[in-house]
Protein backbone atom coordinates (compact mmCIF):
# COMPACT_ATOMS: atom_id res chain seq x y z
CA UNK A 1 0.00 0.00 0.00
CA UNK A 2 2.92 2.16 -0.04
CA UNK A 3 5.92 3.15 1.68
CA UNK A 4 4.12 5.64 3.84
CA UNK A 5 1.65 3.28 4.88
CA UNK A 6 4.54 0.73 5.69
CA UNK A 7 6.16 2.97 8.19
CA UNK A 8 2.94 3.43 10.04
CA UNK A 9 2.18 0.81 10.02
CA UNK A 10 5.54 -0.59 11.98
CA UNK A 11 5.01 2.31 13.86
CA UNK A 12 1.59 1.09 14.87
CA UNK A 13 2.78 -2.06 15.89
CA UNK A 14 5.79 -1.01 18.14
CA UNK A 15 3.90 1.57 19.96
CA UNK A 16 1.21 -1.37 20.57
CA UNK A 17 3.44 -3.52 21.96
CA UNK A 18 4.43 -0.94 24.39
CA UNK A 19 0.71 -0.60 24.55
CA UNK A 20 -0.05 -4.44 25.84
CA UNK A 21 2.69 -4.06 28.30
CA UNK A 22 1.34 -1.05 29.80
CA UNK A 23 -2.32 -2.17 29.84
CA UNK A 24 -2.18 -5.09 31.82
CA UNK A 25 1.27 -4.28 33.95
CA UNK A 26 0.13 -1.39 35.63
CA UNK A 27 -3.56 -3.11 37.27
CA UNK A 28 -0.75 -6.09 37.99
CA UNK A 29 1.27 -4.07 39.56
CA UNK A 30 -1.66 -1.86 41.08
CA UNK A 31 -3.03 -5.14 42.59
CA UNK A 32 0.84 -6.08 43.75
CA UNK A 33 0.31 -3.23 46.18
CA UNK A 34 -3.34 -2.91 47.07
CA UNK A 35 -6.13 -5.33 46.91
CA UNK A 36 -9.11 -2.35 47.04
CA UNK A 37 -11.50 -2.45 44.04
CA UNK A 38 -11.37 1.01 44.38
CA UNK A 39 -7.96 1.72 44.65
CA UNK A 40 -6.94 -1.09 41.74
CA UNK A 41 -9.72 0.59 39.22
CA UNK A 42 -8.13 3.37 39.80
CA UNK A 43 -5.12 2.59 37.51
CA UNK A 44 -7.91 2.17 34.77
CA UNK A 45 -9.24 5.39 35.35
CA UNK A 46 -6.02 7.02 35.21
CA UNK A 47 -5.34 5.23 31.56
CA UNK A 48 -8.23 7.05 30.05
CA UNK A 49 -9.56 10.24 31.76
CA UNK A 50 -7.27 11.93 29.39
CA UNK A 51 -9.77 11.09 27.06
CA UNK A 52 -12.35 13.14 28.79
CA UNK A 53 -10.61 15.84 29.00
CA UNK A 54 -8.30 16.17 25.93
CA UNK A 55 -10.12 14.47 22.88
CA UNK A 56 -11.57 17.63 21.42
CA UNK A 57 -8.69 19.26 22.01
CA UNK A 58 -6.67 17.15 20.64
CA UNK A 59 -8.72 16.44 17.31
CA UNK A 60 -8.82 20.06 16.45
CA UNK A 61 -5.04 20.20 16.75
CA UNK A 62 -4.87 17.36 14.33
CA UNK A 63 -6.99 19.09 11.62
CA UNK A 64 -4.20 22.17 11.90
CA UNK A 65 -0.99 21.08 12.54
CA UNK A 66 0.80 17.80 10.80
CA UNK A 67 -0.47 14.77 12.23
CA UNK A 68 2.60 12.91 12.04
CA UNK A 69 4.48 15.51 13.88
CA UNK A 70 1.75 15.42 16.34
CA UNK A 71 2.04 11.21 16.34
CA UNK A 72 6.08 11.67 17.03
CA UNK A 73 6.20 14.69 19.94
CA UNK A 74 3.46 12.08 21.59
CA UNK A 75 5.43 8.97 21.42
CA UNK A 76 8.77 10.84 22.47
CA UNK A 77 6.53 12.00 25.52
CA UNK A 78 5.44 8.80 26.70
CA UNK A 79 9.14 7.23 26.26
CA UNK A 80 10.32 10.17 28.93
CA UNK A 81 7.42 9.86 31.69
CA UNK A 82 7.58 6.07 31.30
CA UNK A 83 11.60 6.29 31.81
CA UNK A 84 11.32 8.50 35.02
CA UNK A 85 8.92 5.64 36.20
CA UNK A 86 11.12 2.26 35.47
CA UNK A 87 13.86 4.74 36.99
CA UNK A 88 11.59 5.29 40.29
CA UNK A 89 11.24 1.45 40.24
CA UNK A 90 14.72 0.59 40.20
CA UNK A 91 15.28 3.10 43.03
CA UNK A 92 12.81 1.50 45.38
CA UNK A 93 10.67 4.76 45.03
CA UNK A 94 7.84 3.42 43.10
CA UNK A 95 4.34 2.93 45.02
CA UNK A 96 0.72 3.23 43.71
CA UNK A 97 0.54 6.99 43.28
CA UNK A 98 3.47 7.35 41.38
CA UNK A 99 1.88 4.36 39.13
CA UNK A 100 -1.30 6.38 38.70
CA UNK A 101 1.02 9.37 37.85
CA UNK A 102 2.95 8.13 35.22
CA UNK A 103 -0.48 6.18 33.51
CA UNK A 104 -1.70 9.16 33.71
CA UNK A 105 0.59 11.14 31.82
CA UNK A 106 0.87 8.71 29.41
CA UNK A 107 -2.64 8.74 28.85
CA UNK A 108 -2.39 11.95 27.83
CA UNK A 109 -0.13 11.75 25.11
CA UNK A 110 -1.91 9.12 24.07
CA UNK A 111 -4.90 10.78 23.27
CA UNK A 112 -3.01 13.02 20.67
CA UNK A 113 -1.14 9.69 19.25
CA UNK A 114 -4.03 7.87 18.40
CA UNK A 115 -6.14 10.81 17.44
CA UNK A 116 -3.88 11.43 14.97
CA UNK A 117 -3.20 8.12 13.83
CA UNK A 118 -6.81 7.55 12.80
CA UNK A 119 -6.80 11.12 11.42
CA UNK A 120 -3.54 10.21 8.94
CA UNK A 121 -4.58 7.07 7.32
CA UNK A 122 -6.93 8.06 5.24
CA UNK A 123 -4.16 10.14 3.44
CA UNK A 124 -1.34 7.37 3.49
CA UNK A 125 -3.95 4.75 1.22
CA UNK A 126 -7.08 5.22 -1.36
CA UNK A 127 -10.21 5.62 -0.12
CA UNK A 128 -11.59 2.08 -1.23
CA UNK A 129 -8.41 0.02 0.52
CA UNK A 130 -9.35 1.88 4.10
CA UNK A 131 -11.15 -1.19 5.55
CA UNK A 132 -8.33 -3.80 4.46
CA UNK A 133 -6.15 -1.12 5.34
CA UNK A 134 -7.86 -0.97 8.80
CA UNK A 135 -7.37 -4.05 8.62
CA UNK A 136 -3.76 -4.96 8.85
CA UNK A 137 -3.66 -2.02 11.65
CA UNK A 138 -5.58 -3.82 13.59
CA UNK A 139 -4.31 -7.01 13.53
CA UNK A 140 -0.64 -5.00 14.26
CA UNK A 141 -2.74 -3.59 17.48
CA UNK A 142 -3.68 -6.35 18.68
CA UNK A 143 -0.50 -8.98 18.16
CA UNK A 144 1.02 -5.88 20.17
CA UNK A 145 -1.62 -5.02 22.46
CA UNK A 146 -2.53 -8.77 23.19
CA UNK A 147 -0.54 -11.35 21.63
CA UNK A 148 2.85 -10.54 22.84
CA UNK A 149 2.42 -7.39 25.39
CA UNK A 150 0.24 -9.00 27.31
CA UNK A 151 1.63 -11.95 28.48
CA UNK A 152 5.05 -10.37 28.35
CA UNK A 153 4.06 -7.94 31.36
CA UNK A 154 2.07 -11.27 33.07
CA UNK A 155 6.35 -12.27 33.42
CA UNK A 156 7.62 -8.71 33.54
CA UNK A 157 5.57 -7.98 36.97
CA UNK A 158 7.42 -11.56 38.89
CA UNK A 159 10.56 -10.62 37.84
CA UNK A 160 11.07 -7.46 37.20
CA UNK A 161 8.75 -4.90 38.30
CA UNK A 162 10.99 -1.26 36.43
CA UNK A 163 11.14 -3.46 32.90
CA UNK A 164 7.07 -2.95 32.99
CA UNK A 165 8.18 0.81 32.41
CA UNK A 166 11.69 0.62 31.01
CA UNK A 167 10.22 -2.01 27.65
CA UNK A 168 7.35 0.50 26.76
CA UNK A 169 9.77 3.35 26.65
CA UNK A 170 12.28 1.64 24.81
CA UNK A 171 9.02 1.14 22.59
CA UNK A 172 7.67 4.36 21.77
CA UNK A 173 10.90 6.26 21.30
CA UNK A 174 11.57 3.61 18.78
CA UNK A 175 7.76 4.41 17.29
CA UNK A 176 8.86 7.84 17.02
CA UNK A 177 11.68 7.41 14.92
CA UNK A 178 9.90 4.90 12.36
CA UNK A 179 7.32 8.27 11.90
CA UNK A 180 10.19 9.75 10.42
CA UNK A 181 10.42 7.72 7.29
CA UNK A 182 6.76 8.46 6.08
CA UNK A 183 7.86 11.16 3.05
CA UNK A 184 5.38 14.32 2.64
CA UNK A 185 3.55 16.61 4.97
CA UNK A 186 0.27 15.32 6.59
CA UNK A 187 -1.57 18.76 7.34
CA UNK A 188 -4.83 19.35 6.34
CA UNK A 189 -4.83 22.03 3.32
CA UNK A 190 -8.05 23.14 5.01
CA UNK A 191 -8.32 27.65 4.91
CA UNK A 192 -9.40 29.27 8.40
CA UNK A 193 -9.86 32.69 9.41
CA UNK A 194 -6.84 34.42 11.01
CA UNK A 195 -6.43 33.87 14.68
CA UNK A 196 -9.89 31.71 14.64
CA UNK A 197 -10.14 30.54 17.91
CA UNK A 198 -9.59 26.45 18.70
CA UNK A 199 -13.06 26.25 20.02
CA UNK A 200 -14.97 27.09 16.80
CA UNK A 201 -13.28 24.91 15.33
CA UNK A 202 -14.55 22.33 18.06
CA UNK A 203 -18.13 23.87 18.15
CA UNK A 204 -18.25 22.95 14.16
CA UNK A 205 -17.10 19.12 14.97
CA UNK A 206 -19.50 18.72 17.93
CA UNK A 207 -22.34 20.45 15.21
CA UNK A 208 -21.58 18.01 12.38
CA UNK A 209 -21.60 14.71 15.01
CA UNK A 210 -24.78 15.68 16.55
CA UNK A 211 -26.46 16.37 13.21
CA UNK A 212 -25.13 12.95 11.25
CA UNK A 213 -27.93 10.52 12.48
CA UNK A 214 -25.59 7.36 12.33
CA UNK A 215 -22.64 9.03 13.47
CA UNK A 216 -24.37 9.81 16.49
CA UNK A 217 -26.08 6.72 17.40
CA UNK A 218 -23.01 5.11 16.95
CA UNK A 219 -21.04 7.27 19.27
CA UNK A 220 -23.61 6.82 21.54
CA UNK A 221 -23.68 3.20 21.96
CA UNK A 222 -19.68 3.06 21.83
CA UNK A 223 -20.35 5.25 24.99
CA UNK A 224 -22.10 2.77 26.83
CA UNK A 225 -20.34 -0.16 25.69
CA UNK A 226 -17.23 1.62 26.81
CA UNK A 227 -18.52 2.89 30.02
CA UNK A 228 -20.07 -0.87 30.86
CA UNK A 229 -16.63 -2.56 29.88
CA UNK A 230 -14.51 0.54 32.05
CA UNK A 231 -15.92 -1.16 34.86
CA UNK A 232 -16.18 -4.77 34.09
CA UNK A 233 -12.42 -5.07 33.25
CA UNK A 234 -11.18 -2.92 36.46
CA UNK A 235 -12.13 -5.44 38.63
CA UNK A 236 -12.32 -8.50 36.48
CA UNK A 237 -8.42 -8.35 37.60
CA UNK A 238 -9.51 -9.63 41.26
CA UNK A 239 -12.38 -11.57 39.94
CA UNK A 240 -9.93 -13.32 37.97
CA UNK A 241 -6.06 -13.72 39.38
CA UNK A 242 -4.49 -14.50 42.84
CA UNK A 243 -5.76 -16.92 45.99
CA UNK A 244 -9.08 -15.29 47.17
CA UNK A 245 -10.02 -14.83 43.25
CA UNK A 246 -12.96 -16.86 41.93
CA UNK A 247 -10.96 -18.24 38.57
CA UNK A 248 -7.56 -18.33 40.84
CA UNK A 249 -5.07 -17.33 38.06
CA UNK A 250 -1.41 -16.81 38.79
CA UNK A 251 -0.29 -13.15 37.11
CA UNK A 252 1.21 -14.67 33.60
CA UNK A 253 -2.02 -16.98 33.40
CA UNK A 254 -3.76 -13.53 33.46
CA UNK A 255 -1.38 -12.53 30.52
CA UNK A 256 -2.69 -15.67 28.75
CA UNK A 257 -6.07 -14.49 28.56
CA UNK A 258 -5.53 -11.28 26.61
CA UNK A 259 -3.44 -13.24 24.15
CA UNK A 260 -6.18 -15.84 23.61
CA UNK A 261 -8.01 -12.89 23.32
CA UNK A 262 -5.39 -11.60 20.24
CA UNK A 263 -5.78 -15.51 18.84
CA UNK A 264 -8.83 -14.49 17.88
CA UNK A 265 -8.81 -10.84 16.95
CA UNK A 266 -6.19 -11.78 14.29
CA UNK A 267 -8.98 -13.50 12.43
CA UNK A 268 -11.66 -11.09 13.41
CA UNK A 269 -9.15 -8.03 11.52
CA UNK A 270 -9.00 -9.66 8.52
CA UNK A 271 -12.25 -11.15 8.08
CA UNK A 272 -14.28 -7.85 8.73
CA UNK A 273 -14.15 -6.91 4.94
CA UNK A 274 -15.78 -9.94 4.31
CA UNK A 275 -18.37 -10.10 6.96
CA UNK A 276 -18.99 -5.77 5.48
CA UNK A 277 -19.63 -7.42 1.72
CA UNK A 278 -21.43 -10.29 3.11
CA UNK A 279 -23.91 -8.74 5.34
CA UNK A 280 -23.51 -4.85 5.42
CA UNK A 281 -21.41 -2.89 7.85
CA UNK A 282 -24.45 -2.04 9.67
CA UNK A 283 -25.61 -5.78 10.09
CA UNK A 284 -21.95 -7.00 10.80
CA UNK A 285 -21.01 -4.27 13.34
CA UNK A 286 -24.70 -5.18 15.14
CA UNK A 287 -23.88 -8.53 15.51
CA UNK A 288 -20.28 -7.74 16.81
CA UNK A 289 -21.43 -5.41 19.71
CA UNK A 290 -24.14 -7.94 20.37
CA UNK A 291 -21.71 -10.94 19.82
CA UNK A 292 -18.90 -8.94 22.62
CA UNK A 293 -21.97 -8.17 25.01
CA UNK A 294 -23.22 -11.60 25.60
CA UNK A 295 -20.05 -13.34 26.18
CA UNK A 296 -19.01 -10.51 29.26
CA UNK A 297 -21.57 -13.09 31.13
CA UNK A 298 -19.32 -16.32 30.74
CA UNK A 299 -16.27 -15.92 33.02
CA UNK A 300 -19.76 -14.95 35.53
CA UNK A 301 -21.42 -18.12 35.41
CA UNK A 302 -18.92 -20.54 34.53
CA UNK A 303 -15.62 -19.11 36.45
CA UNK A 304 -13.05 -21.56 34.98
CA UNK A 305 -9.81 -20.99 33.01
CA UNK A 306 -11.79 -23.40 30.76
CA UNK A 307 -14.16 -21.30 29.65
CA UNK A 308 -12.53 -18.13 30.30
CA UNK A 309 -9.47 -18.42 27.25
CA UNK A 310 -12.17 -20.11 24.94
CA UNK A 311 -14.30 -16.83 25.97
CA UNK A 312 -11.52 -15.00 25.26
CA UNK A 313 -10.76 -16.07 21.63
CA UNK A 314 -14.70 -15.22 20.53
CA UNK A 315 -14.38 -11.93 22.18
CA UNK A 316 -10.77 -11.27 20.23
CA UNK A 317 -13.31 -12.49 17.25
CA UNK A 318 -16.23 -10.08 17.63
CA UNK A 319 -14.09 -7.03 19.25
CA UNK A 320 -11.58 -6.75 16.35
CA UNK A 321 -14.07 -7.02 13.36
CA UNK A 322 -16.52 -4.52 15.20
CA UNK A 323 -13.29 -1.93 15.59
CA UNK A 324 -12.52 -2.12 12.29
CA UNK A 325 -16.01 -1.62 11.14
CA UNK A 326 -16.80 1.30 12.75
CA UNK A 327 -13.32 3.01 11.72
CA UNK A 328 -13.46 2.22 8.61
CA UNK A 329 -17.12 3.99 8.30
CA UNK A 330 -16.32 6.73 10.44
CA UNK A 331 -13.35 7.67 7.83
CA UNK A 332 -15.63 7.41 4.92
CA UNK A 333 -18.31 9.52 6.44
CA UNK A 334 -16.52 12.17 7.79
CA UNK A 335 -14.96 15.17 5.39
CA UNK A 336 -11.44 14.99 5.27
CA UNK A 337 -10.62 19.04 6.47
CA UNK A 338 -13.20 17.83 9.92
CA UNK A 339 -11.95 14.48 10.32
CA UNK A 340 -9.46 14.58 13.08
CA UNK A 341 -12.20 16.97 15.13
CA UNK A 342 -15.26 14.72 14.23
CA UNK A 343 -12.82 11.66 15.04
CA UNK A 344 -12.15 13.22 18.73
CA UNK A 345 -15.89 13.89 19.24
CA UNK A 346 -16.97 10.82 18.39
CA UNK A 347 -14.19 9.38 20.82
CA UNK A 348 -15.17 11.35 23.58
CA UNK A 349 -18.94 10.02 23.61
CA UNK A 350 -17.52 6.94 22.62
CA UNK A 351 -14.51 6.55 25.18
CA UNK A 352 -15.48 9.77 27.48
CA UNK A 353 -17.41 7.49 29.84
CA UNK A 354 -14.46 4.96 30.29
CA UNK A 355 -12.67 6.63 33.43
CA UNK A 356 -16.44 7.23 35.20
CA UNK A 357 -17.18 3.32 34.34
CA UNK A 358 -13.63 2.17 35.74
CA UNK A 359 -14.12 4.54 39.34
CA UNK A 360 -17.82 3.21 39.38
CA UNK A 361 -17.05 -0.61 39.24
CA UNK A 362 -14.80 -0.23 41.82
CA UNK A 363 -16.84 1.97 44.31
CA UNK A 364 -19.67 -0.41 42.94
CA UNK A 365 -17.77 -3.55 43.78
CA UNK A 366 -16.67 -2.16 47.24
CA UNK A 367 -20.42 -2.52 48.57
CA UNK A 368 -22.14 -4.79 46.43
CA UNK A 369 -19.09 -7.28 45.35
CA UNK A 370 -17.89 -7.96 41.92
CA UNK A 371 -20.31 -10.40 40.78
CA UNK A 372 -22.79 -7.24 40.76
CA UNK A 373 -20.10 -5.40 38.83
CA UNK A 374 -19.88 -7.74 35.82
CA UNK A 375 -23.55 -8.61 35.62
CA UNK A 376 -24.45 -5.20 35.51
CA UNK A 377 -21.78 -4.29 33.00
CA UNK A 378 -23.13 -6.82 31.21
CA UNK A 379 -26.91 -5.83 30.98
CA UNK A 380 -25.87 -2.31 30.03
CA UNK A 381 -24.04 -3.81 27.47
CA UNK A 382 -27.18 -5.53 25.92
CA UNK A 383 -28.84 -2.40 26.28
CA UNK A 384 -26.36 -0.31 24.25
CA UNK A 385 -26.84 -3.23 21.72
CA UNK A 386 -30.53 -2.98 21.63
CA UNK A 387 -30.47 1.13 21.28
CA UNK A 388 -28.35 1.68 18.34
CA UNK A 389 -29.71 -1.70 16.22
CA UNK A 390 -33.84 0.70 17.21
CA UNK A 391 -32.12 4.13 16.43
CA UNK A 392 -30.78 2.59 12.91
CA UNK A 393 -33.10 -0.46 11.71
CA UNK A 394 -35.33 1.03 9.41
CA UNK A 395 -32.71 2.38 7.79
CA UNK A 396 -32.07 -1.72 6.15
CA UNK A 397 -35.15 -2.46 4.75
CA UNK A 398 -33.64 -4.11 1.79
CA UNK A 399 -33.25 -7.87 1.88
CA UNK A 400 -30.18 -9.25 3.53
CA UNK A 401 -27.97 -10.02 0.55
CA UNK A 402 -28.08 -7.00 -0.36
CA UNK A 403 -27.68 -4.71 2.92
CA UNK A 404 -26.60 -1.68 2.62
CA UNK A 405 -23.18 -0.46 3.81
CA UNK A 406 -23.06 2.85 6.62
CA UNK A 407 -22.25 4.90 4.14
CA UNK A 408 -25.35 4.71 2.39
CA UNK A 409 -27.59 5.10 5.56
CA UNK A 410 -26.00 8.38 6.38
CA UNK A 411 -28.90 10.96 5.78
CA UNK A 412 -30.93 12.97 7.64
CA UNK A 413 -28.18 14.95 9.59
Amino acid sequence: MGRSFGFLLSSTALSNLADGVLKVGAPLLAVSMTRSPTLVSLAGAAATVPWLLLALHAGAIADRLDRRRIMVVANVARAAVLSLAGLAALLGLLDLWVLLAAVLLAGVAEVFADTSAQSILPMTVPQNHLTRANGRVSTAQMIGNDFVGAPLAGLLVVTLPAVVFGAPALLYGAAGLLLLGMRGTYRMDVPRAQGRPLRRDIGEALRYLWSHRVLRSLAVTAGLLNLANAAYFAVFVLWAVGDGSRIGLEPGEYGLMTTAFAVGALPGSLLSGWAAGRFGEFRALVGCWLMTSLLLIVPVVVPSPWTLYPTAVLWGVAGAAGNVLVISARQRLIPAGLLGRVNSAYRLVGMGGMPLGAALGGVVAEFAGLGAVLVGATGVCLGGVGLVWRALSDRISRPLTSAPALSDISGSR
